[in-house]
């Protein structure tokens, strides 16, 4: 298996009191674009936040072929770093919330309550053909495949680094998602667009988590994460005790 690097992860902080609020963005965005001040300042209501660039995201560094065991402890090393010995509430959209399913459970880092928005039941990754995206990557064709044509062209977005996102896909993939395993212990709200196909399992989620709650938001897999009643559903649960 390969090592945790021992770099962490760039984060983003939005100064207030009470507990911090910690963001996981989906594939090939960053945490600035998932979560903008400008949607989420107020519906915090003074509380501070952690944003989080991902592994080969934003102004993180590239990590390789990490399984994702190895990812979530480098997410958790870089949150202790910075909130060390703090609780903390826990949001992720899309591959942010597969990653916070199984950062709940971390030693390292004490969460409260997990919001996961348009998290997949199943595992995309270990559907995407890697071969054929990297021959893509390189100027040759497009994959036949549309899963793999679907994911390639997320990870070439502009300000995108393909090549290192498709290493974190691949060691990502080795680790796949599994609901059966490690479900959060805390609270869950579970979001999930009505136009969004990846977020249509989500009832089966809810069924393997001891306390879970399900809501739907307008839009797809896109859509939803900027809806006003996706953050509005965040804020009243994050608001509970």
């Amino acid at each position: 298996m390969i090592g945790v690097p021992e770099t962490t992860l760039s984060l983003t902080r939005r100064d207030g009191a009470g507990r911090p609020v910690v963001f996981l963005h989906g594939l090939g965005s960053r945490a600035r674009l998932d979560w903008p001040e400008a949607e989420w300042a107020e519906e915090l209501g003074g509380r501070p936040a952690l944003l989080v660039d991902l592994p080969a995201h934003g102004d993180s560094p590239a990590a390789g072929t990490l399984s994702t065991s190895d990812v979530v402890d480098l997410i958790a090393r870089s949150i202790a770093a910075v909130a060390s010995q703090q609780e903390i509430d826990l949001v992720g959209y899309s591959l942010g919330a597969r990653l916070a399913w199984a950062l709940a459970g971390h030693p390292a880092v004490a969460v409260r309550r997990v919001a996961l928005g348009g998290l997949s039941a199943m595992e995309p990754f270990t559907m995407v053909d890697l071969p054929a995206a990297r021959v893509a990557l390189a100027g040759g064709a497009v994959p036949a495949d549309p899963v793999t044509g679907m994911i390639l062209s997320m990870l070439t977005l502009p300000g995108n680094r393909p090549e290192a996102l498709l290493e974190l896909i691949e060691g990502l993939a080795s680790e796949p998602f599994d609901p059966a395993i490690g479900a959060p212990a805390q609270p869950v709200l579970l979001l999930g667009g009505v136009d969004d196909p990846m977020a249509q399992g989500i009832d089966g989620l809810a069924a393997a988590v001891r306390d879970s709650r399900i809501v739907r938001v307008p839009g797809d897999h896109l859509g939803a994460l900027h809806a006003p009643e996706f953050r509005a559903a965040v804020t009243r649960f994050l608001a509970e005790d």
